[in-house]
């Protein structure tokens, strides 16, 4: 019975129709046990193929973020595996964006920032009839309870190439957006029958797709600001360009919230201040934006006042560290390099910059008074560290402010100003050393100036610069070198006989001979300009071709 039993041929059962998967098409779902149609099948239409990137699948979320801009939020009921979905309805009316219709040209990143889209009224144009666009699109579709229709159909035509097809309410658009209500009324008017019931609207011309898709679903969103927050603040301001073009004003006043409330880059301040100079928007909803972009209520005297006022915070700061660190900064924005735009209201003009100059050398000629007269004190520590350091930050601010003056090509008057300093020439003679080197580091600059070619002055003004403290700079040059405190010896030395061979020659015969008989009893302690005299001596005592020759070696 058992054999008989193990041979007796089983009936095999019934195989069950396999079940066909389908993707996100536009064609209408296959017949499936589990999905049973009442009404007769509506035909199905043939569109342009969706060319997809190799890494996306069918309905799959990061279809979205392809080279297409796939736009449709997909259920979460449908997604079985990648590729494959169930023929589940979801609600129609919980969808934003019922259907995409993308071209078949190579796909193109829409998530790339790009220009926003500027959207006059005249941009929007409903399609020719009988055109290629409005013949391959479905009929309207309804949900089988009747609710949620979705109407009207809107093409997006990148600018680059590509396009983008919607269907969305007509409810839902002409309640946020005012163009497009008035669209979809001037669509229906000259439009009777069948025909009414679709509106096809075409948008050319659009330079970023994927920021009007998002645009389009902030529409069918409660909370915007919370969609913005995860845009970011450089794409939220596209989204406020497109918002402002289509007059989506719930969109606009969230934008401009939200954009208030966070910090800019210097990018996206500009991206603002560009949209700001080609949209008009309501005072009382950018005031706050505004007033962070422009000084509003500031007047023209008190921006004016802003660079000296800092210049003179700086020169009578006390701190060394902070002193410093305020130096950098200043020159850094009011230099003539600097990348900072600067206009005429806000800049440190040639007068502001002078009056600083000459308040620092009164105040240096009161010091070294205060040094000449107690000069039999020097010996006692605490009398003495005091007034050098006082000296010292002086000096400092004389050379930072000259620095200022010889980028902006102005110094040629402290070339003037500096070579007749009568008062500090005599003190110097009388001050000590270790006092009186501090004038010579201003000189310094001066010569390292005029050598280097960074500054162009009247002989006249180099001439007298020269005479009056080329003499003692030979004799501080030994402090300098052990003090240097940021000064390039080498440098200066080198400089000064370049400043030095711009003289007339008779003067040069006066300056280098007072150069050789120092650096004759003090050698190393003197700069050491032999080669400016060697050009020199060939310049005035040989003639023509000889001296050509000579100096070309």
């Amino acid at each position: 019975m058992d054999d008989i039993a193990r041979r007796r041929p089983r009936a095999r059962p019934e195989p069950h129709p396999r079940r066909r998967s389908w993707c996100c098409s536009f064609s209408v779902p296959p017949t499936s046990p589990d999905h049973i149609r009442v009404s007769q099948p509506k035909p199905v239409q043939k569109f342009e193929t969706v060319s997809k990137s190799a890494n996306s699948f069918p309905n799959s979320p990061q279809s979205v973020r392809s080279g297409l801009g796939l736009v449709g939020r997909i259920d979460p009921r449908r997604i079985l595996s990648p590729g494959r979905v169930s023929p589940i309805d979801s609600d129609p009316a919980g969808d934003s964006v019922h259907d995409i219709l993308a071209d078949p040209s190579p796909a193109r990143d829409t998530g790339v920032r790009s220009a926003s889209f500027r959207a006059p009224l005249e941009n929007f144009r409903p399609p020719p009839e009988g055109s290629a666009s409005s013949s391959s699109l479905n009929v309207v579709k309804e949900s089988e309870n009747g609710a949620g229709v979705f109407d009207v159909r809107l093409n997006l035509k990148g600018k680059n190439g590509g396009s983008l097809v919607l269907e969305l309410n007509s409810e839902v658009l002409s309640a946020n957006s005012s163009v497009f209500a008035d669209l979809i009324s001037d669509y229906r008017k000259g439009s009777s029958g069948s025909a009414a019931k679709l509106c096809r609207i075409e948008v050319p011309e659009v330079e970023h797709l994927g920021v009007f898709r998002e645009t389009i679903e902030l529409m069918f969103e409660e909370d915007i600001t919370k969609r913005l927050l995860k845009a970011g603040v450089y794409r939220s301001i596209d989204i406020l360009e497109v918002s402002a073009g289509i007059m989506f004003t719930k969109s606009v006043l969230s934008c401009l919230k939200y954009l208030e409330a966070v910090p800019w880059s210097e990018e996206e301040e500009e991206k603002l201040r560009s949209l700001f100079a080609r949209f008009k928007f309501d005072d009382a909803t950018t005031k706050d934006i505004l007033a962070r972009l422009y000084p509003l209520d500031s007047g023209g005297d008190a921006q004016g006042n802003l660079a000296r006022q800092l210049v003179w915070s700086i020169t009578s700061c006390v701190d060394m560290n902070a002193r410093n660190e305020l130096k950098s900064l200043v020159k850094g924005l009011l230099c003539k390099s600097s990348v900072y735009e600067k206009d005429d209201s806000s800049d440190l003009n040639k007068e502001d910059i002078y009056t600083a100059c000459q308040s620092c050398l009164d105040s240096l000629v009161t010091l070294f008074e205060e040094a000449t007269n107690c000069c039999e004190r020097w010996a006692k520590k605490e009398m003495d560290k005091p007034l050098i350091e006082r000296i010292s930050r002086q000096v400092d601010n004389i050379n930072w402010l000259l620095d200022i003056l010889v980028d902006r090509q102005i110094a040629d008057e402290f070339v003037q100003m500096w070579g007749s300093q009568g008062e500090l020439l005599r003190m110097h003679e009388n001050t000590s050393p270790m006092v009186r080197y501090e004038l010579s580091r201003v000189s310094a600059i001066l010569f390292i100036a005029v050598g280097t070619r960074k500054m162009h002055c009247r002989s006249e003004a180099r001439l007298g610069l020269m005479q009056a403290w080329f003499g003692p700079m030979l004799m501080d040059f030994g402090w300098l070198q052990r003090c240097k405190k940021g000064l390039d010896m080498k440098a200066l030395e080198e400089a000064m006989g370049q400043a030095l061979l711009t003289l007339p020659l008779k003067n040069q015969y006066t300056l280098f001979m007072e150069w050789f008989r120092c650096f004759s009893k003090h050698g190393t302690e003197c700069p050491n300009l032999s080669k400016a005299f060697q050009i020199w001596w060939r310049r005035s005592f040989l003639r023509g071709s000889e001296s050509h020759a000579i100096e070309s070696r």
